[in-house]
């Protein structure tokens, strides 16, 4: 018996002894150049740690492009995942909702001004990013707050009545149309030559209360002071003479524009415009990318939209940030996130893709983009940027949630539901409502 005891504990010292060599052996396996990728760089004991950074974003017509930068961005960090969702529409709500929900983002898009302020407790200061320096005083501006910066712009642009130069020759139209006037006259010209004038997507609220609202804003004689009004109750829509030229103009595009407007989404309304069956839409610099899908040999132009008989006033085109990528304070991994940010606006690859694939306005002054770089559209919102005739961009001043109550309001003027004065009184019951 005593044999067997001392059997037992000899086999069991050397299988003991075994796996400890085993282990060692394992362990100079790694750092003696094993599989490195695999290991950490902190002694190459263990795999090394695999960090995922989440990002919510809103702008649609990049989707692939992002997808293919992130296979880029993987390979050069192996150590860092990138999950990107994107949410066209209501992207507001979205995000609310994932907050609320528990599933943040580490990365989200935020429209500045109003918006950043509304979000500011879940936003990382990020004004000692190396990028930060380069930004464009007009792209710095809407994410800057008591001299700190909590965004990057992902780019400009700029929108108004994007137009086909050759349509317009072929209906005779010599002079750009700058005043309400001309701009009626130009589309009596259009649909007598057999061109529907306007291409009109007045399903999608942004294309209304975000975007189309704006030169009625912007045209005040200060339009941070006229929001300020509002806000205090001294100012109103319904005896303001920019928003009563403004309905004048809604209504003109409806008169001449495609038939059921407020049926027709943003992705008909381009295609109606890119096939040549309408000679002008209200839209921006982002619809070249959709445009050159369906018809890459379009001349166009982009034209302001005129409130009214000024045409100095109207010669603007309506130019800003749409959206800056910002980082969640909270997340474990924003240091990651700050990696990915940093890549995305310095590597040679990552600007390539803002100018090149994804057509952007550069807003930072490391970047260069040439006409063919941004398209017929964007080369045109840029000589209006570069010579200062420009519209600021006011809706992300608005309360939250207004945008969509203005686009309400308009579609129900649309359809006959409301008259001017209901509409703009609508606006007033919004803005009281959420301010």
């Amino acid at each position: 018996m005593k044999k067997m005891k001392r059997l037992m504990f000899l086999l069991t010292s050397v299988l003991t002894l075994s796996l400890v060599l085993s282990a060692c052996g394992g362990g100079n396996k790694a750092a003696n150049g094993g599989n490195a990728g695999d290991e950490a760089s902190q002694g190459g004991n263990a795999p090394a740690e695999i960090k995922t950074v989440k990002i919510l974003q809103l702008k649609t017509e990049i989707v692939e492009g992002l997808n293919e930068l992130k296979v880029e961005f993987e390979k050069e960090h192996p150590n860092i995942k990138l999950e990107i969702q994107t949410v066209g529409g209501d992207y507001g709500t979205f995000l609310k909702t994932k907050f609320a929900s528990g599933e943040e983002p580490d990365i989200f898009t935020n429209g500045g001004f109003k918006d950043m302020e509304t979000w500011l407790d879940r936003m990382e200061d990020l004004s000692d990013q190396p990028w930060v320096n380069d930004l464009l005083p007009l792209a710095k501006e809407p994410m800057t707050l008591d001299g700190k910066v909590y965004g990057m712009a992902m780019n400009l642009e700029g929108f108004g009545f994007i137009y086909n130069k050759d349509l317009f020759e072929q209906a005779g139209i010599t002079e750009l149309p700058k005043t309400y006037s001309q701009l009626e006259e130009a589309a009596q010209k259009l649909e007598a030559s057999g061109v529907t004038p306007f291409s009109n997507g007045y399903q999608e609220w942004w294309i209304i209360g975000n975007q189309g609202i704006n030169p009625a804003f912007a045209q005040q004689p200060d339009p941070d002071a006229f929001i300020k009004g509002l806000n205090e109750g001294t100012e109103s829509f319904t005896d303001n003479a920019k928003f009563q030229e403004w309905v004048k103009l809604i209504d003109l595009t409806v008169k001449y524009g495609n038939k059921n407007s407020l049926t027709t989404d943003y992705n008909t309304q381009v295609a109606e415009f890119a096939n040549g069956k309408a000679a002008m839409m209200q839209q921006g610099n982002w619809a070249q990318l959709q445009i050159d899908q369906i018809n890459p040999d379009l001349n166009l132009g982009v034209l302001p939209m005129p409130l009214g008989e000024d045409a100095e006033l109207n010669d603007k085109l309506n130019v800003g940030v749409p959206a800056n990528l910002v980082v969640n304070k909270n997340s474990p991994v924003k240091e990651e996130a700050k990696i990915f940010l940093n890549w995305y606006v310095t590597s040679d690859i990552g600007k390539e893709y803002i100018v090149k694939k994804f057509k952007f306005i550069p807003a930072f002054s490391t970047m260069e983009a040439t006409v063919e770089d941004m398209g017929d559209i964007g080369a045109e919102v840029w000589n209006y940027a570069q010579a200062g005739k420009v519209n600021t961009l006011n809706a992300p001043k608005f309360p939250d949630g207004l945008a969509h109550e203005f686009a309400s309001a308009t579609q129900a003027h649309i359809a006959g539901k409301y008259d001017m004065n209901q509409m703009l009184d609508e606006f007033k019951v919004g803005w009281d409502t959420l301010k």
